[in-house]
């Protein structure tokens, strides 16, 4: 629905009400029977008859006849302009919310007051003003729900604040859902397949829209991420830390112990997340990307229960014919529309200021797919303010972007992780990019962007084995790397340990015996296990620490008189 029919609806939305509150406010009492019995017996017939007609005229219930009208003309806008169907809000004056205690109303969201604080504002001629969106869902609004699904890093946030801006109602992390129970959120953020998301929203979504981001620096947010969380494992401990998310920067040693193990891995999972929504749920190895039976399927959706050893494609499956099969959340029509996405949208585009504006009117678009949605969605002559005041001003909740001392580049790879990325774009780039998928738009945008970032990726391997990028024990190695990089080092001690014998004929001295120990630590799994063993014990220690600090906060308040 345009802007213009809105203001026109809430226009006569707002005389309609005025007239009723003057026709309720004006009526004034018929006179008594015994008052006009009275003074027509006092007059001639004539006048008698022209002052019984003034009278009745008097008593004809006008104000009545013209509430009726108002009443029917508002009930014949509010069919033509869905609205809101909500109890009172809480802004009501007492009286009245006395007397409409535990009853229903429609109430439009440009005559609410609660509403008209919680959207986004459309102040007209391209101006907007963003304000938080409604989190109080009425359950009895028919959403069209969009699904944001992505793979894990901070960049899903940045696509469902749009949305929140755009349309007042805000959105729910697919963990809130299982967890806390299904609610009637139009945006649900999601993770799945990954091992780190789970389809809790039941068979409420009815599309999906892909984010796809770098895959380079979604490892690296990935990994900020479950440090600001602590590495969390259940939902509970997760919770607990939402709070630290984006606050400040990770220790980039804290990213030691866990990349070298996962990064490989990581780098195979997220070429699959993609085959996983584009082919509408078809089951495939993680690994292998070919096609795998159920029972593989729901080992693979458990990789902390199996060992990589026991999730082996050609121990599980082996060489007997696969037929295909779907999630069955896909197959049984949990998502209404279907999994495969409506839209592919790109955080870095919506992060660029030429073409972060055209990024946000796809994501508006996708919402215009469906009525239900649609008419919530903010004029478009506003979409671009929008985007300013989410992008350029900073509004909205808080997203990797505004992590302090945020800079992606801090963190180098080796030769081996980047080849390893190189090779899985140039999968999906070739399989996207052939005959059976070129006809669709959503495979198009694929390609054009994991085009763009096998470029960036690409050029970060040329510097490195040119040498112009230098890599040290702090950067992304991988094993191979991490191996030969501290036998060298072990090398090297070992030269100094033989220069400070000569040095120090008392043999005991410190230097040597702290040289000794490093040497124990020449394993690259031990070594990094150790460090991560550390960084864990120190966040248990900071948490230890603030929850005392909060008791004994709260015990002062509760002794102050």
């Amino acid at each position: 629905m345009s802007s213009e029919s809105n203001v026109s609806i809430t226009c006569r939305s707002m005389d309609t009400l005025s007239t009723i509150s003057r026709s309720v406010y004006q009526r004034q009492p018929p006179p008594s029977k015994s008052s006009s019995t009275g003074s027509s017996k006092k007059r001639s017939s004539s006048r008698h008859h022209q002052k019984q007609k003034r009278k009745s005229n008097k008593s004809f219930p006008w104000p009545l006849l013209l509430l009726s009208v108002a009443v029917f003309q508002v009930f014949k806008l509010e069919i033509k302009s869905p609205l809101l169907y909500q109890t009172l809000r809480s802004t009501s004056t007492p009286l009245v919310k006395k007397y409409y205690t535990s009853k229903k109303i429609y109430v439009p969201p440009s005559l609410d007051v609660a509403s008209q604080r919680r959207l986004s504002l459309d102040l007209g001629n391209g101006k907007c003003e963003w304000t938080p969106p409604t989190y109080r869902v009425p359950d009895s609004v028919d959403f069209h729900k969009t699904i944001i699904a992505g793979f894990p890093s901070g960049d899903k946030r940045m696509i469902f604040v749009q949305m929140e801006a755009l349309t007042g109602w805000p959105a729910k992390d697919e963990w809130d859902f299982e967890n806390l129970g299904i609610s009637n959120h139009p945006f649900i953020k999601a993770n799945y397949p990954h091992h780190e998301g789970i389809w809790g929203w039941g068979n409420v979504g009815d599309q999906v829209v892909l984010m796809v981001r770098n895959i380079r620096r979604s490892l690296v947010e990935y990994h900020d991420i479950l440090w600001d969380i602590g590495y969390a494992k259940t939902w509970e401990d997760a919770s607990l830390n939402l709070q630290n998310l984006y606050k400040e920067a990770p220790p980039i040693e804290d990213f030691f112990a866990w990349r070298d193990e996962r990064v490989i891995e990581e780098i195979q999972w997220y070429g699959w997340f993609i085959d996983y929504w584009m082919e509408g749920g078809l089951m495939r190895d993680m690994f292998t990307h070919k096609i795998t039976t159920p029972e593989h399927w729901n080992m693979l959706m458990m990789p902390t229960v199996y060992t990589l050893a026991e999730l082996d494609y050609d121990l599980v499956v082996g060489d007997r014919e696969v037929t295909p099969s779907y999630d069955p959340h896909c197959s049984n029509g949990d998502v209404t529309d279907g999994c495969a996405p409506k839209a592919v949208i790109s955080a870095e585009k919506l992060r660029d200021y030429t073409e972060g504006p055209l990024e946000t009117a796809k994501i508006a678009n996708t919402l215009h797919n469906d009525a239900r949605m649609g008419q919530y969605v903010i004029a478009q002559e506003a979409w671009d303010c929008i985007w300013e005041e989410l992008i350029q001003k900073g509004k909205g909740l808080k997203t990797v972007y505004q992590r302090p001392g945020f800079i992606e580049d801090n963190y180098n790879f080796s030769a081996e992780m980047l080849m390893s990325m190189v090779q899985q774009l140039d999968r999906l780039i070739g399989k996207y990019g052939g005959s059976e998928w070129n006809t669709k738009e959503t495979a198009n945008r694929i390609v054009e962007l994991l085009v763009e970032h096998r470029a960036l990726v690409q050029t970060e391997l040329n510097e490195v084995t040119s040498g112009m990028r230098k890599l040290g024990e702090k950067d992304f190695l991988g094993p191979k790397e991490r191996r030969r990089m501290l036998k060298a080092k072990e090398k090297e001690e070992q030269e100094e340990e033989k220069q400070q014998q000569q040095l120090d004929n008392v043999g005991d001295g410190k230097a040597v015996t702290k040289k000794k120990k490093k040497r124990k630590l020449k394993d690259s799994n031990q070594y990094f296990d150790r460090k991560a063993r550390l960084a864990n014990a120190q966040k248990k220690r900071k948490r230890r620490d603030m929850r005392r600090q909060r008791k004994e906060a709260k015990n002062e308040g509760d002794a102050a008189p």
